[in-house]
């Protein structure tokens, strides 16, 4: 239990302080790996046997198979399209395009993960601020906070949502039942919020601007095509319990059937686009929780929480939601949740009703996110493309600073947090249902 501990809080620790000695955090995470497969075979806990197979192999597929959809569907201008007629639909009113583009990235968050979607929009979002002379800074932070909410709502819309739902067995409708009503919510709040925080910003008036009502598509016929299999993929989730098919399986039927019906796409360029270091950083967190597990260190640990969670079940559940998305604000929240699914599951098998505590879980580690300016990958990305447009319009005005994120940005996560303990605890009976899968 000691050595795996060791190699679990050393490798955590070298993925938090990447910014301090530049190792990218899945190498990291592979020497962790290695070091606790290599460990437990030399002191008999763990081997490589048990290592392959503490790998969730349904997340890694998933995650792949929806990163080549999305690689099939940018290049299309698509999304570009849509950018803009929400732009023309806002007919230069700032609010209502704040709101409309924020619903745009929240409905897409739903599934696509944050940082694709922020990919997407954040360069449509500046190009659209030119055009109608305004500040973009309220569109870029909306567009992180909103894509990071969104996609709390469902199974596939974060990596740790897949990672919560796959260990506790949870399909895609319940997860859509339990977190759609949160998620909305916390949307509702967000918005407000930043109404309030850029009321100076907003209340200035864009440029007369009339755009195109008809915007050419590069590849519409691949757009279309795109379009009705994400419409199969949705229903597919949500039958995928009957078809006794995991979540994976709906992915990759997506993606062969893309490839299929667009016979002029070749896998190989769409294949390069598959972030092949974020998967094997999962991988290395599986095999490393796993090694953990086997030596039995977290269910040492579970042991001292099972009596405040037995006592106190709401309180123990509001303290999981604060906890977690104070420590995702501040650090990356897949290892986190990696670290956490198998206390929880350690409780469970002691007789507790842990299932609040997933639904928590999910909550925190996702909202947590937007608590700083790298408390996700998403974050980090819209704050470099602020910077990069300061640097190029030599306006430091346009850079969101860590200062400027605490001021705007913080105080719209602790509106969400606010609005998810509410919801939690009115709601508390519906939270703690325990989970049927039909």
């Amino acid at each position: 239990m000691l050595v795996s501990a060791l190699i679990l809080a050393t490798t955590f620790a070298g993925i938090f302080t990447e910014g301090v000695h530049h190792m990218h955090r899945t190498k990291v995470g592979m020497l962790g790996a290695l070091a606790m497969v290599f460990s437990g075979q030399l002191l008999g806990f763990y081997g490589p046997e048990e290592a392959l197979q503490a790998i969730d192999w349904n997340v890694v597929f998933l995650l792949g198979s929806m990163m080549v959809i999305i690689a099939i569907m940018i290049p299309t201008g698509g999304f570009q399209a849509l950018a803009f007629w929400i732009a023309r639909v806002s007919r230069g009113r700032q609010f209502p395009l704040m709101v409309m583009l924020g619903t745009a990235v929240t409905v897409l968050s739903l599934l696509l993960d944050n940082v694709t979607t922020v990919v997407i929009f954040g360069p449509l979002i500046i190009l659209i601020c030119q055009v109608l002379k305004i500040s973009p800074i309220p569109y870029l932070l909306a567009a992180a906070l909103l894509s990071d909410t969104g996609g709390v709502a469902t199974l596939v819309g974060d990596p740790p949502n897949l990672m919560i739902g796959s260990a506790a067995n949870i399909d895609f409708n319940t997860f859509f039942l339990r977190m759609g009503g949160v998620v909305f919510g916390a949307w509702l709040a967000t918005i407000l919020a930043l109404r309030f925080l850029f009321r100076k910003e907003l209340a200035v008036k864009p440029a007369d601007v009339k755009f195109a009502e008809d915007i050419e598509l590069d590849d519409p016929k691949t757009w279309r095509l795109a379009l009705i299999v994400l419409g199969l993929m949705v229903l597919l989730f949500i039958f995928h319990r009957q078809l006794h098919w995991e979540a994976w399986v709906v992915g990759t039927v997506g993606m062969v059937t893309l490839f299929l019906v667009g016979r002029h796409l070749q896998l190989d360029p769409y294949l390069e686009k598959v972030e092949y270091s974020l998967l094997l950083f999962f991988m290395s967190l599986f095999v490393m929780v796993g090694g953990v597990e086997h030596s039995h260190f977290l269910q040492y640990i579970g042991q001292h929480i099972v009596p405040f969670v037995r006592d106190d079940l709401l309180f123990a559940s509001i303290t999981l939601l604060w906890g977690s998305a104070l420590l995702s604000a501040a650090i990356d929240n897949i290892p986190f949740t990696a670290a956490m699914i198998p206390i929880l599951l350690s409780m469970e098998t002691q007789g507790l009703n842990v299932t609040p505590l997933w639904w928590c879980l999910a909550m925190g580690v996702g909202m947590g996110g937007n608590g700083t300016h790298i408390g996700s990958t998403a974050n980090v990305f819209i704050v470099t493309l602020s910077e990069r447009l300061a640097q190029k319009e030599r306006d430091p005005a346009l850079a969101i600073t860590p200062g400027l994120w605490f001021r705007k940005g913080t105080p719209a996560m602790l509106a969400t947090l606010l609005v998810c303990t509410l919801l939690l605890v009115v709601f508390f009976d519906f939270f703690s249902a325990p989970i049927h899968i039909k």
